[in-house]
Order: C-alpha cells, then structure tokens, then sequence
C-alpha cells in the first residue's frame, strides 16, 4: 500500500512524464535513415533535378557540366541531352540549347521542359532533344508539367509566384500571391520563393524555400489553393523562430534579402498524393490530407549526412539526391517488409 506522499510522487511523475511526450510527441525523430546504395552514379555534381517518364526512362538534370543524363528503367546510361561529347557513354550527343538548367520535367508523353536560368528561357524538346519551342521567361527557377501542354514555371521576381504557359507558349495565368512577413515588399518576396512539382490529377504544389515554417501549398491547376503540408512542431520552432528574427534585423538594410534555405527539396507520392520534405538532412512525410507522419535523419550507407535538394517518391522506394554526393535508394520507411 503506497503512502500518502508514494502516492503524490508518483502522480506528479506520471504528469511529468506525460508533459514530456506531448512535448516531444510527433515532433521527434522517429529514426535514421541509411541508403541502401547510390544509383545513377555518374551524376554528382550540379545535380538539379530527378524525374522519372511514363516510359520508364530516368531525366536527370545536372547543370553545367552534363545536361540532361537519360536512364533506362534499369539504371544503364542512354545518350544524354545537351551533353558535353566527353560524357557520353555510347553513341552520339543530341544537343540542345541549355545554358543553365534549374529544373527539369517531363509529361505523359515524353515531352521534355526546362527552366534554364542561362538563356531566361523555358525550354521545350522533344524525348530525343530536339527544341520544340522557347519561352522567353525572366529567371526561372523551377517548372512543372500540367494537363493539355500547359508547363508552370516560377521565377525569383514578378508580381505572381506562379505562370502558366500553354502548348503553344502563350501565358494564359499567373496565381500565388506573396507572403506578407515584412513590411519590405522585396523581402515579402524573396521570403514568398519557391519551387514545384505537379502529380498525376494535375495538381500543383508549391513549396516555399525560406518561409520559417516549412510549407508546400497545394493547388488545383487553375491556382486555387486546396490544402497547405506545414512542419510546425517543436522541432520546427528553433529554426523559424531564427528566420524570423532574421527578417526583422534586415526590415531596416538596404542591402537586398538574403536568408538561409528551409525547405531545400520536396516530391510528391503519385499513388496516394503523400508529400515528403526534406530539409537539409532531415525528412519529413505527411499524408495526403497535411498530416505530419514521421521524421527521419538521411544518410548515406557509409554514414554521411544527405543535404537533399531533388526528391522522387517511387512505389516501393525513395530516390534522394545531393549536390554533390550523387543519388541514393531508401527503402520507403512507410511500407512494411
């Protein structure tokens, strides 16, 4: 029989220690991550950006030095594009005209778009390289394919976070206003940055590379915003509280915005719509309706820490890259053996 006081202590220790994992709850670490092994080990450096086509084949885009590196379903090297000739495994090079890719995709058909920053233009060509068409475009910096030719592209600068093109390279809408964090609206801006990736219903989303809480928004393709994917534990509250204290010390420079990336890669599940993040080392996944499953450290099969900047969601594995440690296989950490 537990005394009086036996019976306080223990009470005020199972309050503590029921404080304790609220505080920690979803917000810790569920595990480590170790690749299972690098693919694509050709590419490294200037890594850029990872897609996989309806045909099975691998697009990489690795700016400046490669171009846009092709692979079979298997992993074998296929002629790549905008290549150097030094780089070419096999066969002869089928140029184009990229000056410097930022980002890279490829719709239903093989159609290939890029941003490239170098030439202030987006690129369309064909599954061999061949220019389709240009689209005169200030900075891109990242771009995504959508329903009936239309490509999304953002920019570093302009009113809207996101423009639509249609097949034929005429704009046919802008959406996405700007974060209003600051009362600089060249910060507000620069805060409001972003890249995106499109799923298989045509849906958008865009994430928000310095934004203190790490978000990627969901839209419908014609900009209506449907659902945010938002880290904001207590894992997250260090870091943002950091950025934002960074905001406020610049309202007053003159000097134009800088601050550290936040979210720094993220993919989409195109099966169950699930979106995973990546910021820096650390790996976030949420389900399809925003909410945060789990959290994960990424390293390398040799231990060394993954700063993730591309991310492929594939059925039974994940694809993630570094610039310039290459391309890794996880075993999806969702699925059971």
């Amino acid at each position: 029989m537990l005394s009086g006081r036996a019976k306080f202590l223990a009470a005020a220790a199972a309050i503590l220690c029921l404080g304790l994992t609220i505080l920690s709850g979803a917000s810790e670490v569920d595990d480590q991550l170790s690749a299972k092994r690098r693919v694509f080990p050709a590419i490294g450096p200037g890594l850029r950006a990872l897609r996989h086509g309806a045909d099975g084949k691998y697009y990489i885009l690795a700016s400046p030095n490669v171009g846009i590196a092709v692979f079979d379903a298997k992993g074998t090297p296929l002629t790549p594009i905008a290549a150097p000739a030094s780089y070419a495994p096999t066969g002869p090079t089928a140029r184009a005209s990229i000056a410097f890719g930022e980002d890279l995709d490829v719709d239903s058909h093989g159609t290939l778009y890029v941003a490239d920053r170098g030439a202030n233009q987006v690129g369309i060509l064909t599954p061999d390289g061949r220019l389709l068409r240009s689209i005169p475009f200030n900075s891109p910096l990242s771009l995504a394919a959508l329903p009936e030719g239309e490509v999304a592209v953002t920019s570093t600068r302009g009113p809207h976070l996101v423009t639509v093109f249609s097949a034929n390279g005429k704009l046919v809408r802008e959406f996405g206003d700007p974060e209003q964090l600051s009362g600089r609206e060249d910060m507000n801006r620069y805060v409001s940055i972003g890249r995106v990736v499109s799923d298989p219903q045509g849906r958008l989303y865009y994430g928000y590379t310095y934004f203190p809480e790490p978000l990627v928004r969901q839209y419908d393709r014609f900009g209506f915003a449907k659902l945010d994917f938002q880290f904001t534990t207590l894992d997250a509250f260090s870091e943002a509280r950091a950025t934002r204290r960074e905001i406020e010390r610049q309202e007053k420079r003159a000097e134009p915005p800088s601050l550290q990336p936040i979210l720094t890669a993220f993919g989409v599940d195109p099966v169950n719509g699930d979106v995973w993040m990546a910021l820096h080392n650390t790996l976030l996944h949420f389900d399809k309706e925003g909410n945060q499953r789990s959290e994960y450290e990424i390293y390398t099969k040799d231990g060394v820490r993954i700063e993730a900047n591309v991310i492929l969601i594939e059925e039974n594995r994940l694809l993630i890259g570094a610039d310039p440690l290459g391309i890794y296989e996880f075993a999806r950490p969702d699925r059971t053996p």
